[in-house]
């Protein structure tokens, strides 16, 4: 900023309204148009020249905010929630006022705060359009980005995210975030480093949102965090490159794990989005011990946190979307990637058999839930609610059968005779798989079939008679 913000234009006074009781309201509100005039006024005091420029002695105190400053401009952070005040905010020239602090100001709490109303005025589609368009205003939002202090990533986050969500504007967003590649330094640093988990899930939220919305800036965050070995030759390191985002997630998977559920589905959908694209894949299983530690983390989430034996069958609907994306981050490392060590255990295959027919037994139990059972609501709502509910269970089942089947097909005979023994291929569960599998899967039924006269004749004669359609050869 190489001037102060314009002050705000004095507001036009109709004396017979002044008069009247409700003259000073802003809109339909009880809140002052006069009292927020003079907050805006006193943010453009703070970052005069005079206030500014002052000693070294003087810097400590630049960077706290005095009590009763704090109180007023966040009683107008809470007030910027009403469309009435945001509006009057934007009429007021407000934006160019938070542009000049967070241009100037050395104090994060001030900075925090003015973010935050801008991400509260941004919710407003005629206001988000105006914010996303003043090209100074996003320069300066995004280079909140690179700041060391966690409350202001948090509120930079959720104002980039309420802009993204807008389809008008986030081309715009995504162009500029493209043309900043420190971002995406910064990004990575916070998934790797933070550990609190309100800014964790914010930024994963945003990473989702950025990759889901532009398949092109994905490609580009993958491929230039790839980090190249010194000591290997330029053509001969393609396989050898070690990709940073991948370990970024990860980590803030692991942060947020035990206590975010929803930042948890994030992250596992970041991974999944990564899997849509070859490089992506790399990404994730060209490194051993990033494929490893991927591996490892979805693995014990699958197996011993989510869907568990002891868990009632309707826990599933809170956790069908991350099971979906867990699923398919494991089927496609699973079928890209068989030949490494960590996928050469037979308690692997079993372990996953275990979980993933408990899923499909579970995603029926759901299914056949009556309707009447939900609590009053309108019928608009519970249509809407049941048919989001099949839609993503069905997402979960597809998924699930797909990486059932990859499995069944490398059973070995040695595995069967140990899941039969241990109780993962029960009559039962295996009668819950075929249900599911078949016809789509015939060929891999078939195929576990043939493995299991071998092991079990009187098993393997019972299923098949419980399923005319399946031919199999003794």
């Amino acid at each position: 900023m190489d001037r102060n913000p314009s002050p705000p234009p004095t507001p036009p006074r109709d004396e017979d309204e002044e008069e009247g009781a409700g003259g000073d309201c802003i809109g339909s509100t009880v809140y002052s148009k006069h009292w927020l005039f003079g907050v805006l006024s006193g943010l453009i005091q703070m970052v005069s020249p005079e206030n500014t420029k002052s000693s070294s002695d003087d810097e400590e105190q630049q960077m706290e905010l005095d009590e009763e400053m704090e109180n007023e401009i966040c009683r107008v952070w809470d007030m910027s929630m009403d469309e009435d005040v945001a509006l009057f905010l934007q009429e007021f020239n407000a934006p160019d006022i938070f542009m000049g602090v967070l241009a100037k100001s050395k104090c994060p709490r001030l900075r925090e705060i003015c973010v935050g109303i801008l991400g509260n005025m941004a919710c407003f589609q005629e206001i988000c359009v105006s914010i996303s368009s003043d090209k100074n205003l996003g320069q300066v939002l995004l280079h909140c980005l690179y700041d060391s202090d966690p409350p202001t990533l948090l509120e930079t986050s959720r104002l980039l995210l309420t802009c993204l969500s807008q389809t008008e504007v986030a081309s715009v967003w995504v162009e500029r975030i493209q043309e900043h590649p420190a971002i995406y330094d910064s990004i990575c640093f916070i998934m790797s480093s933070s550990t609190n988990v309100d800014l964790l899930v914010k930024v994963g939220e945003v990473v989702d949102k950025l990759f889901d919305l532009d398949e092109k800036l994905m490609l580009e965050w993958i491929r230039n965090g790839a980090v190249q070995p010194h000591d290997q030759p330029q053509e001969d390191s393609e396989e050898q490159r070690v990709f940073r985002i991948v370990p970024c997630v990860l980590e803030a998977a692991k942060q947020v794990r035990s206590e975010n559920l929803e930042g948890l589905d994030v992250y596992m959908h970041i991974l999944q989005l990564l899997t849509t694209v070859d490089d992506g894949m790399k990404a994730i299983v060209q490194c051993p011990n990033t494929g490893k530690d991927t591996w490892n983390l979805l693995f014990d989430l699958v197996c011993h946190e989510f869907c568990q034996s002891d868990d009632p069958p309707i826990i599933l609907q809170e956790q069908k979307t991350v099971l979906a994306s867990i699923f398919s981050v494991l089927s496609a490392m699973y079928a890209s990637q068989v030949e490494q060590e960590y996928l050469k255990v037979e308690k692997v295959d079993l372990s996953l058999i275990d979980s993933l027919i408990r899923v499909l037994q579970n995603v029926e139990h759901c299914q056949k839930k009556p309707e009447n059972s939900a609590e009053s609501n309108t019928e608009e709502t519970k249509k809407f609610d049941l048919t989001q509910d099949y839609f993503h269970l069905k997402i979960l089942k597809d998924i699930s059968c797909e990486f059932l089947s990859n499995i069944f097909q490398a059973l070995t005979k040695e595995t069967v005779t140990k899941g039969l023994k241990e109780g993962q291929l029960s009559k039962q569960k295996c009668s819950c798989a075929f249900q599911n599998l078949l016809p789509f899967y015939s060929p891999m039924v078939e195929d576990f079939l043939k493995i299991l006269y071998e092991v079990d004749k009187t098993l393997a004669g019972d299923l098949e008679e419980s399923f005319p359609s399946l031919k199999v050869q003794t």
